[in-house]
């Protein structure tokens, strides 16, 4: 039999938060906006199934994903969704993804022809969204060449050019505008040749906050529904946290000064101290980094991790908190250790101090 969920490790979701951040995020949008709700990585770790019914149930339609991979889980948990994803792919199963009805993404003529070469191998339409690298210089077509290609593209058998899109890099408002100039150039030249697509998207959740005017006919949203608000955003006590990382002391000892916890060899006890072994470890996405850095909630007070993190568990300084025992929960993150503070410490991107919680770590949904 399964442990239960909260025996170990887990990550609290708070549903409700999501839908106060959705409630807030709609606040910004134009009336004739549309929302695409990005639930790549898994929902930045939230869990893209019970995320996506949630947003579903409150009113989102559009969805988007960075693989194929997501977006035929996503089609399981949401099957009348619309769904984009935002990933060109080698040799995933893009016959599929056209069966399934979900949007691809071409950046390059080549990518376009597989996806044209899908659509003859199933007999459907695929409905494309064509990419353009507007300054970010990931994936997409250069604006100096992207109308030509993309008109060439938009011809190829059995696709439909339903979307354009592109993604700010964000650096500072003169190269966002001149991104923003780069992308309206090529809208424009495609409207000259007779391609209008349906809808033209390029704001993410910072994009949207500092650049409302740009929302075209969608914006893409993410890191502002799961509690994670841009820098200099006007209203932060509006935005709920989403999630609660918590953990389990699994024993409490006594170390003397002058010895050493776990692995580490390079960190004498410097005072005769109370330590709570915590049944996390990096696997499950705390990370290593946060070696003698980290700091944890035990019984609410603050303890300090006081070793190098193991696989599957970590220690901690209790010395200066009394009555901890066995079983009593440890927040990791949540409550007074907000997702910055947390990210600050271990010099991560705040998407990704979520994104990365193990899969072993039972998701348990408030």
């Amino acid at each position: 039999m399964l442990d239960h969920p909260r025996a170990r490790c887990w990550l609290e979701v708070d549903l409700g938060a999501v839908k106060n951040n959705l409630q807030l995020t709609q606040t910004y949008l134009k009336k004739d906006t549309n929302l695409i709700a990005v639930l790549k990585a898994d929902a930045y770790g939230m869990g893209a199934p019970a995320v996506g019914r949630c947003l579903w149930e409150n009113g989102v339609r559009m969805f988007a994903v960075a693989s194929l991979d997501e977006a035929f889980i996503l089609r399981e948990a949401l099957p009348d969704a619309w769904i984009l994803c935002m990933g060109e792919t080698l040799d995933g199963n893009i016959e599929g993804a056209v069966l399934q009805g979900i949007r691809l993404t071409a950046g390059s003529l080549p990518a376009a022809l597989r996806i044209s070469e899908a659509t003859q191998e199933t007999g459907r339409q695929a409905y494309v969204h064509f990419k353009v690298d507007t300054g970010l210089h990931r994936i997409g077509f250069e604006p100096h060449e992207a109308v030509d290609k993309i008109e060439q593209c938009a011809y190829m058998s059995g696709i439909v050019a339903e979307g354009l899109y592109t993604h700010l890099a964000l650096h500072d408002r003169e190269s966002d505008i001149a991104q923003h100039g780069a992308f309206e150039s090529v809208r424009s030249g495609l409207k000259e040749k007779g391609i209008n697509v349906k809808f033209a998207h390029m704001l993410d959740s910072i994009g949207l906050v500092r650049y409302p005017e740009w929302q075209y006919d969608a914006v893409r949203v993410g890191a502002l529904l799961y509690g994670n608000y841009p820098q200099r955003f006007e209203n932060p006590e509006r935005v709920r946290p989403v999630a609660r990382f918590m953990a389990r002391v699994m024993r409490v000892f006594d170390v003397k000064k002058g010895e050493y916890l776990g692995y580490d060899d390079d960190h004498k006890m410097e005072r005769d101290s109370r330590i709570a072994a915590v049944s996390c470890g990096y696997v499950d996405g705390y990370p290593r980094v946060m070696s003698f850095k980290g700091v944890v909630l035990v019984r609410g007070k603050r303890a300090p991790v006081n070793s190098l993190l193991c696989m599957d568990q970590m220690m901690v300084d209790v010395t200066d908190i009394e009555g901890v025992r066995a079983g009593d929960a440890v927040t990791l993150l949540g409550d007074d250790i907000t997702l910055r503070e947390y990210a600050g410490i271990g010099a991560l991107n705040r998407n990704e101090a979520t994104a990365v919680i193990g899969k072993r770590v039972p998701r348990v949904y408030v």
